[in-house]
């Protein structure tokens, strides 16, 4: 770490947008995975011994463990562990027959790999907005968007809900909403596994629950790993086979079309001792999250989790004028402070995604949020003296 030299934002998560000047102060870390490695080193590196001594790297005893654990934290049934989170919604819409003429309905604001995996497949992404206030598909959107693909011959088929930032989104609406529409609910829960909604555990919310352990979420691998989770035992059954190339009763008896979706056996051997001491780094998180808007809701937008949910804070977001952000950005870098921008271009202004259907009402929120966030350093091992400085650093930076 050099303190006079150009620093870049060393993050696990590129999916943000890092800003790179030069520093004068020490540099804060934007996610601090090196603080829980040095908690667990010593249990990580005997359970990767232990994958070494064995030698069963793919689908090994550890991942039947993993999966057995993860099911019972979140309370599914079943729990069929993938290659990333990505993998996961693939083979969650593969097992539901999506293809050509089906609509699967995604948020504009959100990362490429929602929609991105309903066109590998042929289906048709169509983009509605967010509720600025959680930053989750808007119930009131999602009916245009419905309405929408059913004026351009498409079928609706899913909805992809996404828990931006670790905040489930508004099941109960989105339930009844895909109910009146014959929807499976795939809701995307890369960034919220841990968290909760009015007593149900994300996991055990919708048809089917996908989920990435990319290092930077809240619970990471070192890696890339994933999980899918259902009640359903059919679609289970269908969905453990597509993760090794459409199985049946051997490798070599292929039932279906699948993919190479399997886990490392090492990745899940690292993520069994995480999960030991995730329900510890979750109320940690959110006790940080509590102080940051305690010092932060008085000067500037501070996110917002409604009366029955729980966050796991995968990203601290806050708003600020548009015509400032970048600038404040960059204030906060030359004090040794890293942000990021999550997402700093809808979905619908994206090339892939360009000809999306989109409600009638538009995507306003969408657009004027990529130009508001900024995500703040947050991470389960955060100081208070950390978030102190944090939260003096963007009080002077909203003066200047």
């Amino acid at each position: 770490m050099a303190s006079s030299e150009s620093l870049k934002l060393h993050q696990s998560s590129a999916a943000g947008v890092a800003h790179t000047i030069r520093s004068t102060s020490a540099r804060m870390e934007f996610v601090d995975l090196r603080a829980q490695q040095a908690r667990i080193r010593e249990r990580l590196d005997a359970a990767i011994a232990r994958v070494l001594d064995h030698g069963a790297y793919i689908m090994g005893p550890e991942v039947v463990e993993l999966e057995g654990r993860l099911a019972r934290f979140s309370g599914a049934l079943h729990c069929v562990s993938c290659g990333s989170g990505t993998e996961a919604l693939l083979i969650a819409l593969m097992a539901l027959g999506v293809g050509p003429g089906d609509a699967v309905f995604c948020p504009a604001f959100t990362f490429t790999a929602t929609p991105e995996v309903v066109m590998l497949i042929g289906g048709t992404p169509v983009l509605a907005d967010v509720i600025p206030e959680t930053f989750n598909l808007d119930p009131a959107s999602l009916q245009e968007a419905i309405m929408e693909a059913r004026k351009r011959g498409l079928v609706p088929k899913a909805v992809m809900p996404v828990d931006l930032f670790g905040l489930p989104a508004d099941y109960i609406e989105i339930e009844r909403i895909a109910a009146e529409h014959g929807l499976a609910i795939i809701c995307d829960a890369a960034q919220s596994y841990g968290a909760t909604y009015r007593g149900r555990k994300v996991g055990a919310i919708g048809r089917v629950t996908a989920t990435s352990f990319f290092p930077a979420k809240p619970l990471g691998c070192y890696g890339d790993g994933g999980a899918i989770f259902t009640d359903d035992d059919t679609l289970a059954h269908a969905m453990r086979s597509i993760r090794q190339h459409g199985k049946g009763d051997d490798k070599y008896d292929i039932v279906r079309l699948g993919i190479n979706g399997r886990m490392d056996t090492i990745q899940a051997a690292i993520l069994n001792e995480k999960l030991a001491i995730y329900p510890e780094e979750i109320a940690a998180r959110q006790a940080i999250a509590r102080r940051y808007s305690e010092r932060l809701s008085k000067i500037l937008r501070t996110p917002t989790v409604p009366e029955g949910s729980t966050s796991v804070w995968a990203q601290y977001t806050v708003r600020l004028p548009a015509t400032r952000r970048d600038a404040i950005a960059t204030t906060m870098m030359t004090a040794g402070i890293p942000t990021a921008v999550y997402y700093p271009k809808p979905l619908h202004h994206q090339m892939p995604y360009s000809l999306s259907p989109v409600p009638a009402t538009g995507l306003a929120n969408s657009e004027r949020l990529a130009e508001e966030v900024l995500s703040l350093p947050m991470h389960a091992y955060l100081t208070a003296a950390d978030q102190d400085r944090v939260c003096d650093n963007l009080a002077r930076a909203l003066e200047g």
